[in-house]
């Protein structure tokens, strides 16, 4: 029992602190995997389970001063993210970007950029939080929910093991994307008096999957390039590159290509109708009028 309790401690040991690297390994929510899973685990429960149960029999909380000042911060968060990304670019490889290990200001920023984009990750877990709280339940989707419980997990393994390097294009194009889509969920925060000048919302789906595209083509790299980046991270970030996008592309039909099949064919049938009965007025006819029933 002793030998086999020596195994498990050793095997732990490797996997999460020899193979780990050692400037971000003590940093908050890092070191193990427990608080994270544990975290994730109870977001699931909540916006799954126990949430919806709560606000069965309740009004829909109104949060407007809460999600102005939740998605002003998304925002100001991203766009700090993309500053410092683009900082880092100076010197970027495109093909292959190596982690930079060594303890230099620069590194050490690389590392702190990768560690924050982590960070943001957990705090959007209130997206859905918020979506529960408001009953806005068609907005829980698997789409959503599943990309909002791998995102801090993907993150949390590049903080733990390659902080920096090839990986940081991922972080910083998706930042980029959210400045756009928090900036959308700040104003529509504000009223319906707001809906008229935010016609540009599909085009949001548009640019997500325009970035995992992207985001493909560049880890694609990786699989016939040598550089000091690990070359097995592909395993999981060109799977759901490729997942994402079809998801995001299900969700645009379904979301805006019917709903405007149906507009347009709801106005052809409109226009047949209005035809139709200019055709009868023309020609004299006059609809009977329905009999009285005694």
């Amino acid at each position: 029992m002793e030998t086999m309790n020596a195994t498990k401690t050793d095997y732990w040991n490797f996997l999460f602190i020899e193979l780990a690297d050692e400037r971000t390994n003590d940093w908050f929510l890092v070191k193990s995997p427990v608080p994270l899973f544990s975290l994730i685990g109870l977001y699931l429960y909540f916006v799954l389970s126990w949430g919806p149960k709560y606000m069965k029999d309740r009004k829909p909380f109104r949060l407007e001063k809460t999600l102005m000042v939740y998605n002003f911060f998304q925002v100001a968060l991203s766009v700090w993210m993309v500053y410092d990304g683009v900082m880092i670019w100076k010197d970027y490889n495109w093909r292959c970007q190596p982690v930079n290990r060594s303890r230099t200001p620069m590194a050490y920023r690389e590392a702190r950029g990768v560690y924050v984009y982590f960070i943001a990750k957990i705090t959007e877990l209130l997206d859905t939080i918020f979506f529960v709280l408001r009953k806005n339940e068609r907005q829980v989707t698997f789409l959503h929910v599943y990309h909002h419980s791998v995102m801090p997990l993907i993150s949390w393994g590049a903080t733990k093991y390659f902080p920096g390097g090839h990986g940081t294009f991922v972080g910083c194009i998706n930042s980029f994307v959210h400045i756009i889509m928090y900036t959308y969920y700040f104003l529509s925060a504000f009223g319906p008096q707001m809906q008229k000048y935010l016609w540009w919302k599909k085009y949001i789906t548009n640019l997500q999957m325009i970035q995992f595209c992207l985001i493909f083509i560049h880890q694609t790299q990786l699989l016939y390039t040598e550089c000091n980046y690990p070359r097995w991270s592909v395993c999981f970030t060109l799977p759901n590159a490729v997942f994402f996008f079809f998801l995001f592309k299900d969700f645009y039909q379904k979301s805006y290509k019917k709903k405007t099949a149906a507009a347009a064919e709801s106005k052809r049938k409109a226009a047949e109708l209005a035809a139709a009965n200019n055709n009868n007025n023309i020609s004299g006819y006059v609809p009977a009028e329905p009999k009285k029933v005694l």
